[in-house]
Parts: structure tokens; sequence; C-alpha cells
């Protein structure tokens, strides 16, 4: 069997995710020569998807004419020899989703779920948490409604971004306080049996991420994700040793060297890699169990589809012993079941893991075309003179 052709899909998922940006999906198809195809997803971000998707173009001249079952042999020699071992998130990007449609293709060719292929499930249903629900709420009354309406819909947990809108890695004593008034709304509206997650997404300096931490702790958060940027793994393992709240990292991290540096600083309670950025399925499930030993949990990142990239998520959770739960963005559903064929239902927060061959999800390619890509102007690229706000 040889690959013959790979061509890539834009998409506009249909709404604005209220962090002030949205975003094109990127979808990868693989053909053969013997008719079996693969579909593939890869991690965007707004105004980046072009970029990735050249990505994708340019390593496909390299998969031209090769056999797809020789998954591991092509993504090493791309970072090795292409990438020159120089890699940055819109490579990874890329080669993360062409690694998921090879995979898909030897599920089909084999005529067996993908997890079969990786070990074999741990588990038959994998937990998943709400994002993407509050879209509309500014005020802790608002975001209280939508946090009542999304655990009356069965999850049994769900994240939020308190701090939306920083910039700086400072924060104002009026913007701390409005950032913990909406937590308190949170979660006085949810109870105390709901498991709430904080993401700080990367925005606060050590200090004020310690300093808002404790304020956060009284309303016992499951997790406080991603406080610091990723670029100092010593100032992540200060904060996580001077606060009570798990610390998740791993979105921005792309290699297994990143996620030694994590382990071995102890830096992180919980790690979050996205299979549609950190190299694909194999690279994920090897991260996982790099983690084992060091007694740390993993918890996908998944700020994709709820088709290929939510089911690409499903096999690798359904194989790692130390997994934890699942990111699942409510507001892509209704975009999703509409260019997929068997979408994947949440029931009582959870989804059943595939059943079919492959990543045991189709996508409609006539659907696709009904919903091309999108120009967004980017909000949150600052001026000047917002810099005094």
């Amino acid at each position: 069997m040889k690959i013959t052709d790979i061509k890539t899909f834009f998409v506009d998922p249909g709404v604005t995710v209220d962090l002030g940006d949205t975003k094109n999906w990127l979808f990868i198809r693989i053909e053969t020569d013997e008719g079996i195809y693969g579909w593939g997803e890869c991690y965007t971000l707004l105004d980046r998807e072009k970029s990735i998707a050249a990505y994708v173009n340019h390593i496909g001249h390299y998969l031209i004419g090769r056999n797809p079952l020789n998954i591991k042999h092509f993504t090493t020699v791309m970072y090795e020899d292409y990438a020159d071992k120089q890699g940055a998130m819109d490579y990874f990007c890329a080669i993360s989703g062409i690694e998921q449609a090879l995979w898909d293709i030897v599920g089909k060719w084999l005529n067996t779920p993908v997890y079969n292929l990786l070990g074999g499930p741990c588990r038959d249903k994998i937990k998943v948490y709400a994002n993407g629900w509050w879209e509309g709420a500014r005020t802790p009354e608002e975001f209280a409604r939508k946090a009542t309406q999304v655990v009356e819909s069965g999850f049994k947990a769900l994240k939020f971004y308190p701090f939306d809108g920083l910039k700086q890695t400072y924060i104002s004593k009026q913007k701390e306080q409005f950032a913990i008034e909406k937590v308190r709304a949170v979660r006085e509206a949810i109870g105390p049996d709901i498991d709430l997650m904080i993401d700080v997404y990367r925005i606060l300096s050590p200090l004020y991420a310690i300093k808002a931490a404790r304020m956060l702790e009284e309303f016992k958060p499951f997790w406080y994700e991603e406080p610091i940027a990723p670029d100092s793994i010593d100032d992540l393992a200060e904060v996580r040793r001077n606060i009570n709240i798990p610390i998740v990292t791993g979105e921005a991290l792309y290699t297994k060297s990143d996620y030694r540096q994590v382990f071995e600083k102890r830096a992180a309670d919980i790690i979050n890699p996205d299979v549609c950025s950190c190299g694909g399925i194999l690279e994920m499930k090897e991260i996982a169990a790099m983690a084992e030993p060091y007694q740390v949990i993993v918890s996908p990142h998944n700020y994709n589809s709820n088709t290929i990239g939510l089911a690409a998520s499903l096999h690798v959770s359904a194989c790692i012993p130390n997994f934890l739960i699942l990111e699942y963005f409510v507001n892509f559903k209704v975009r999703s079941d509409e260019i997929s064929v068997g979408p994947l239902n949440v029931e009582d927060g959870y989804i059943s893991i595939p059943k079919g061959p492959g990543l045991g999800v189709e996508i409609n390619e006539k659907a696709l075309a009904r919903y091309p890509y999108r120009d967004f102007v980017n909000p949150a690229v600052r001026s000047r003179c917002d810099e005094s706000s």
C-alpha cells in the first residue's frame, strides 16, 4: 500500500469562542493506492491556520509514495531531516494531523479501532469536562447562570478563564477581585460536588500567580492551569511549591524533551498535551508513559473540533493508565455534527470510545464545502495605547 495524495480542508466552526478570538479548523485527508483513506486534524490558532496548512503541504511532498504503516519512521525523519530538529508550533500541528490520518488508514486496513493497536483500551468510556460554555457572559451572575446550564446538561466538570482579557503579567486589585468574584459565583451556583477547573492561560508572573491561587483556594478548584508562560519550568515549579491547588501544564509543550523538564523539576501535577499539536497519537501515548513513574496524570487538551481531533483524543485516553479527564468544547458540537458521520455524543459527562475501524469517525466532505475558510480579525493584538488600560 502506497500513499498517493494528501489534501487539506479548512472549516469555519460557526461560533465565536468568547475568549476574544476564534479560528478555522484544519482537516487532512490522506489517500492510498488501495482506496483506503485516513482523516487527521491539526491544532490551529487564529491567523496561523494557513501557515500550518503550508507545512502540511510541504511535508506531504515527502509522504507521497511511502507506506502508511511506517508511521514512527516517517514522523522521526521529518523532525530530524525536514525540520532539522528545529520544530515550532506550526510544524508540530501539521505533523500531528498527518500522523492521525496515518493511524486512521492503518486501523481501517486492519479493520480495528486504533486503540487496539496501542495496547488496547483501559476503559470503555472517557470522562470529559465542558469548555466554551459561557459565551455572552460578562458578570459573575451571568457566568453562574451559564455554569448551571452546563451542569444541568449532565457535565460533572467544567473549566473557564476568570482572568480573561489580561495580557500583562501583573494584575490590578480591581481585576483580581473581579476574577475572584466570577469564580465565587460559579462555585456557589454549581455546588461543591462539581469539578471546577481554572485556566489562567499563561498570563501571570509567578508572584501574581501565587497570590491569585491563594485567593482561589477557598473555592476548591480542581486544578490551576498554565498560571505562567511555559518558557520557564523553574518558575512554574516555584508556583507549584507555594500553592495548594494542582498545577496543569502542557498544551504549549511539543516534545518529550519539554516534558522531561516538567517531570524532573516536579513542576506540575497534571499534564495536558494536545493530540493535534504534540506530534500525534503515538507521541501523546509516549509522553503519558514518561509521566507514569513521576506520578503525573494526563488530562488531554482538546481545543479542536468534536470530530477527528476529539476521536484521536479518545483513542489515546482509552489506552493510557494515568488518564484523568478530557477537554470538550460544547460550543463546537453543532458544526461538528454537521460535518461528521456518526457524531461523538456526551452522555452524563462521558463519551463512549469509538467502535469502528481506524479513528471510528468519518467526515462528510461535501459538508465541508458549505463552511469554507473565514477571515477573522484578532482583537487580542494590542496597540500602544492599549498598554495604559
